[in-house]
């Protein structure tokens, strides 16, 4: 039998001003708190701190997925608002292998442009992954690079 998601000892509200509140086990009120992943690309659902305005942890969840629905949706909500990082499903076309170089690319959020200022903007992570940082600051994810089609591969290993 598949195990039921336990109730936390803890309650969220949101405040007049739709932000999250966190309420304890005794009742006291932590205003507000911000939902942070502690590993946002390799295992984003599992280690989510909520955080208070002093950068001091209210609560920790070891697994979003152990949680019920009404904790849980509150949570993925201010995630989803609070995150942004285009993931590149296909590289279209790159203006140069030199870089500055002007990158064509299709996202998971539909066709955009980005500036590579150089070959260290490219960060490998684990599992095949790559984040691409462009000149405006935005965060690109490549998820795999083995599973990008082989006009993407060819293109990127010039970069790499």
């Amino acid at each position: 039998m598949a195990e039921q998601p336990r109730t936390p000892e803890w309650r969220l509200e949101h405040d007049s001003a739709g932000q999250l509140v966190l309420v304890d086990a005794a009742g006291q009120r932590h205003a507000p708190v911000v939902p942070v992943r502690a590993f946002p690309i390799s295992e984003p659902m599992a280690g989510v701190s909520l955080v208070g305005p002093d950068g001091h942890e209210r609560a920790w969840i070891d697994r979003l997925s152990d949680l019920p629905a009404p904790w849980r949706q509150p949570i993925e909500e201010a995630l989803a608002a609070r995150e942004f990082v285009p993931e590149i499903r296909r590289l279209v076309s790159v203006s140069t292998y030199a870089t500055p170089s002007i990158w064509q690319v299709e996202t998971d959020r539909g066709p955009t442009q980005l500036v590579l200022r150089g070959e260290e903007d490219i960060r490998r992570l684990p599992g095949g992954s790559l984040m691409v940082s462009d000149t405006h600051g935005v965060a690109y994810l490549i998820r795999q690079v083995a599973q990008l089609d082989r006009h993407s591969r060819r293109l990127l290993e010039r970069f790499l």
